[in-house]
């Protein structure tokens, strides 16, 4: 370094008495709020045809919901639970993506082999609804091809 020439760092420690009065350096603080989002799943339709099991899907997430990169580490940051017959309520006070819930539900769905009657739609934010795919019969469609 030359002679008389002084670097940032020197400048910024707080012992230098060349440092204006009123330049104040602060610490740098880390500040984290307090981030609660709430998600639903609702699984009425299916629900309601006996083909969807909410008890066993609330009790899959529950053990499958991972917290800094652990399954079965919900503890107070993530609670999952029902909301009515066929709802389930999952509200996380970290930072939680909805689209890790769908995946975790097209997930169970592969499992227990409802993945090709059932999908996973996104309703509004927070909510996802699982729907029943469109079915059209060859019959209906080649019927209604022939009147015209």
């Amino acid at each position: 370094m030359l002679r008389g020439t002084t670097t940032l760092t020197h400048l910024l420690a707080p012992s230098n008495p060349t440092l204006p009065s009123s330049i104040i350096i602060m610490p740098a603080i880390n500040k984290q709020k307090k981030v609660t989002q709430k998600f639903v799943i609702d699984a009425t339709g299916p629900a309601n045809d006996k083909i969807f099991d909410v008890a066993a899907f609330e009790k899959y997430l529950s053990e499958r919901i991972k917290v800094e990169g652990r399954t079965g580490n919900l503890g107070e940051a993530v609670e999952v639970s029902r909301d009515g017959e066929a709802k389930v309520q999952v509200v996380a006070h970290i930072d939680f993506s909805g689209r890790y819930l769908k995946y975790l539900t097209k997930k169970y769905l592969k499992k227990n082999q409802l993945r090709d009657w059932l999908r996973v739609v996104s309703t509004s934010k927070g909510v996802y609804t699982l729907k029943f795919y469109n079915v059209v019969n060859d019959e209906e469609a080649g019927s209604d091809e022939e009147q015209d």
